[in-house]
């Protein structure tokens, strides 16, 4: 039989412990404080007395009050190849909610006996008092891996098994993904949510053939939205803010012109273009479009791509720059000829 690897071995704990504890009822792991079991993201939401809600996931607080809101709100697509962690190390045992997790593996001997004799002098089983760490209670947690609920590519490659560190001091700098409040911004990034790119046009209903379009989205709507990110256990945390800087317009159809020719809206003064007012029927529109011939029967689909500037701030102090992301909707567009009136 092939050999088998670390991360794989990590895997067989979970399984069988899923197996042992559900054997009188529906199989379940054990979990840790985080309330994430090995390999899993499990949710647990908890509301303050001010009303905010706050969600764990993975081993993670997000405080997501600040977020955007409403039915067409989304997530952010980076603008570049980054993506946030798909796996990370978080706090997830004390010492004696780890015993309790891996005794009852080891007692099923379906480890194998080399396997459960490795552990067992890893962790010091057999020293009641010091086994797992347990005289350091209080002073320290075994960390574990945690996936993305959405199991994105990399999810699995979080493969080190348990390690200790004590409280106050950083998690081992050979480890990636081990939360510091540079990993907690990319996670706290993946739970922004921002609203949606409707833009409202002028005429409304149905534009012209070579009648500019106005367009513009509701500066209300368009306001910075962040996502906090924590282990409290630890005292550390992020927040990653998204901030709307330009709106990009698609005609939907090569027969078109936009305003400006670059297609590219930038945000001024908190707005994203510029309301159509009375008596500007033959100005050109600060953000916009120009179709050269009708929709027909059909309608063109016009797509309206906000981008988000993303910055993050921690708990140490450290902060920067993250990728920017996108989000953006399709609306559809009539185009009319131009009726000419005989006399």
């Amino acid at each position: 039989m092939p050999a088998m690897s670390r991360g794989n071995y990590l895997l067989v704990p979970a399984v069988l412990a899923a197996l042992i504890l559900g054997a009188g009822g529906p199989a379940h792991a054990e979990k840790g404080f985080g309330g994430g079991t090995d390999g899993q993201t499990e949710q647990r939401a908890d509301t303050s007395d001010d009303g905010t809600v706050s969600v764990t996931v993975g081993g993670v607080v997000f405080d997501r009050s600040k977020n955007g809101g409403g039915d067409s709100v989304g997530a952010l697509t980076s603008s570049t190849s980054w993506s946030p962690p798909p796996c990370w190390y978080a706090p997830k045992y004390t010492p004696e909610q780890l015993q309790k997790y891996l005794e009852p593996i080891w007692e099923a001997g379906s480890t194998g006996y080399e396997w459960d004799a490795d552990q067992r002098e890893k962790y010091n089983a057999d020293d009641e008092k010091k086994g797992f760490n347990k005289d350091k209670s209080g002073k320290g947690y075994w960390w574990g891996s945690y996936v993305d609920k959405s199991y994105p590519p990399g999810w699995d490659s979080c493969d080190e098994d348990y390690f200790w560190v004590d409280l106050g001091d950083p998690p081992p700098a050979d480890i990636e993904n081990a939360v510091t409040p540079e990993v907690l911004a990319g996670l706290a990034y993946a739970e922004i949510r921002v609203p949606g790119t409707e833009v409202t046009l002028a005429p409304a209903e149905a534009t012209k053939v070579n009648l500019p379009t106005w367009a513009w989205l509701d500066g209300a709507e368009f306001k910075p939205v962040s996502v906090t990110a924590s282990v409290p256990e630890i005292g550390v945390e992020a927040t990653a803010t998204a901030e709307p800087v330009s709106l990009r317009i698609e005609p939907g159809t090569p027969e078109a012109e936009v305003y400006p020719a670059s297609g590219v809206c930038e945000i001024k003064d908190g707005r994203i273009g510029e309301p159509y007012a009375k008596g500007k029927a033959n100005d050109t529109p600060p953000c916009g479009v120009k179709y050269l011939r009708s929709s027909g029967d059909g309608t063109f689909p016009l797509r309206a791509t906000v981008t988000w500037e993303i910055h993050w701030t921690g708990s140490d102090g450290a902060g920067g720059d993250l990728p920017d992301g996108t989000f953006g909707a399709t609306q559809d567009v009539v185009v009319q000829e131009i009726q000419a009136v005989h006399r």
